[in-house]
């Protein structure tokens, strides 16, 4: 697989997007290509969560509590929780066709972060600014995040 299609990818994901090229290159680089076959479950809510997948190629249907919640296809993501936490998964995610994507471990992910200081700083700067866009968005509906 052509890790620059990686990389390219990479920037798209909002944790990364703010990322530098360098840093896209080095997660890049601990992703493994996964390919799995139509109807399958890739992975499922409640399950210990120990991986960040992105779509290069197919569709997958979001489950949350047996409820159609979204489709993913190219581009596209999930886990990036897992790979902060390391909690449980949220969704089930299926394959409703032949997928291949890109999985990042969250093993790996932390073997990144202790190596380079930079890029760990560089995340938490993203996830602030999506913590103030959802806080945004939250205040403007009438709510917001709790302090």
């Amino acid at each position: 697989m052509n890790k620059v299609r990686i990389e390219e990818a990479l920037a798209e994901v909002p944790l990364f997007e703010g990322t530098t090229k360098r840093h896209r290159k080095k997660v890049a680089s601990l992703m493994e290509v996964v390919n799995f076959m139509k109807d399958h479950s890739i992975v499922r809510q409640g399950d210990e969560a120990d991986s960040f997948y992105v779509v290069l190629e197919g569709q997958a249907t979001v489950r949350v509590d047996d409820r159609v919640i979204a489709t993913k296809g190219p581009g596209d993501y999930f886990g990036e929780i897992a790979l902060l936490d390391g909690g449980v998964r949220t969704a089930t995610v299926s394959s409703d066709t032949p997928m291949t994507m890109v999985m990042l471990a969250r093993n790996e992910f932390e073997r990144a972060l202790d190596e380079d200081p930079t890029l760990a700083r560089a995340l938490l700067a993203n996830l602030a600014g999506m913590f103030r866009n959802l806080d945004a968005a939250l205040r403007q509906a009438g709510g917001s995040i709790p302090s």
